[in-house]
């Protein structure tokens, strides 16, 4: 490994080091001493290991594609055992297997969860279930950002406009993406103070939303959400995880001319009003306030909603989150920039074939840089990785004994890091009863969502196929 990956999982390391320290002493100050021993491992061995990987002396080269991916897939496989420690060595007696499947569901912003009554644990605990999702979608943000390559170099050309990849800028360039990641963060908690969510409550959804998690700091948001009023400003919020993380910084602080790719934003505010519309026109049945709120929450990929509340659109819902927002957002999902593009790529395509006369360029309204085949063919190849690693997903999980329905509506949901939730017909979903077999599969499922199937591929390409 290079010593630019060595730096990077090592802050990340020393990261959740600190914000153990964090709730150590909440945990002092709250007195809430039931588990607080469970947390300094998560003090120590996070801590530990930052300053051994700091240490380590190797060359300073430059990233490879294939170094950049084993780089993010190391963290999402260790990260989620150092912040497993609270779960394991509390006094609620957890397996080894649930506490990380609890850990990787919050560093994945999932949600699923393990605890059936979140009344029984003690505020220090939920408070750490949190902080996993707001640390996760941090690391998610990173982890974009690093593999654009992958994705497509016209976005890492349009990110340049305001976001240097040179590698001697990396920490001011670190440093902007996490302020920015902390204002949102601060934003939304206050925001829901106005609308007199209490202060814990309040701090706890802040780090669930802007991290488009599914971890909820009570079991029935209802008795907060007990106003329309609320519902609206609580499903807005849950927005800012479906548009750009860059947005607000770059309408503020960037040139007209420089707004070419973010332009994605308003065609996500378009796709956003029209659903919102349809859905209103056809399914209204004077409940809009919660309709509104699972419109929003499906396409964040967040999935909060009322346990005892649920409208007879779960197969649209589910499209919703599968659309997912904004690529450079913390939401999951096969993102609508791709779709997009390979609707405008595709109508190009017919329109060639039926008018010849006429040149129809192959590139979308938000991007002034022309689509190419091989862009075109990775959008398709994500499109067909999904669907084969959902048949996949369901087919595992039916082996495991869960019926094909719920087995295909969770491998969605795995897949694009939403919790489950009445709205897709699994409130009531066990997770703690199920077996080993099942959470391993979900384990692993939930990281494929987040670092996408492809990455898996061109890993297989290089170290298995090379020749």
């Amino acid at each position: 490994m290079t010593k630019y990956s060595l730096v990077f999982l090592a802050s990340f390391s020393l990261f959740i080091s600190f914000l153990s320290l964090m709730n150590i002493i909440y945990s002092y100050y709250f007195n809430l001493y039931l588990n607080l021993n469970s947390y300094f491992p998560s003090l120590i061995i996070p801590l530990i290991l930052g300053i051994t990987l700091l240490f380590i002396k190797t060359k300073n080269l430059k990233l490879s594609i294939y170094n950049k991916i084993i780089t993010i897939i190391i963290g999402y496989a260790i990260f989620p055992i150092l912040i497993s420690f609270p779960y394991y060595f509390s006094i609620y007696n957890i397996s080894f297997i649930d506490s990380y499947f609890e850990a990787i569901s919050g560093f994945t912003s999932t949600g699923f969860s393990i605890f059936d009554n979140i009344k029984h644990l003690d505020e220090s605990l939920i408070l750490w279930r949190s902080t996993s999702q707001w640390i996760g979608g941090l690391y998610f943000l990173f982890s974009i950002i690093i593999l654009i390559d992958i994705f497509d170099d016209n976005l890492k050309k349009s990110i340049t406009n305001f976001f240097s990849f040179n590698s001697s800028e990396i920490l001011k360039q670190s440093m902007k993406i996490f302020i920015i990641y902390l204002s949102l963060t601060i934003i939304i908690y206050f925001v829901l103070k106005i609308i007199n969510f209490r202060d814990f409550d309040a701090f706890n959804f802040a780090l669930t939303i802007i991290s488009s998690g599914g971890f909820k700091p009570l079991n029935e948001i209802n008795y907060i959400l007990n106003s329309n009023f609320k519902i609206y400003i609580f499903s807005l919020l849950l927005l800012i995880s479906f548009f750009s993380i860059f947005l607000i910084y770059n309408l503020i602080f960037l040139k007209n001319r420089y707004l070419n790719f973010f332009t994605e934003d308003y065609y996500l505010l378009l796709y956003f009003i029209a659903v919102t519309f349809i859905l209103f026109v056809f399914f209204n049945e004077n409940n809009f306030p919660l309709l509104f709120l699972g419109i929003t929450t499906s396409i964040s990929n967040i999935g909060i909603y009322f346990s005892d509340s649920k409208f007879d659109l779960t197969f649209i819902f589910l499209i919703f989150v599968i659309i997912g927002g904004s690529l450079l957002s913390t939401s999951s999902g096969i993102r609508f920039y791709k779709i997009f593009t390979l609707f405008k790529f595709t109508k190009n395509e017919l329109l060639s074939y039926t008018k010849p006369k006429q040149v129809f360029l192959s590139k979308v309204s938000f991007n002034e840089s022309k689509i190419n085949y091989s862009v075109i063919n990775k959008y398709f190849l994500t499109i067909l990785i999904f669907f084969i690693s959902l048949i996949v997903v369901t087919s595992l999980l039916s082996i495991s004994g869960i019926s094909f329905t719920d087995s295909f509506k969770l491998g969605i949901l795995t897949i694009m890091n939403t919790v489950n939730s009445s709205i897709y017909d699994l409130g009531n979903f066990d997770f703690n009863n199920q077996n080993n077999f099942f959470k391993i599969t979900l384990v692993l499922f939930m990281i494929i969502g987040r670092v996408e199937f492809i990455t898996f591929i061109i890993l297989l390409k290089k170290y298995l196929f090379k020749n």
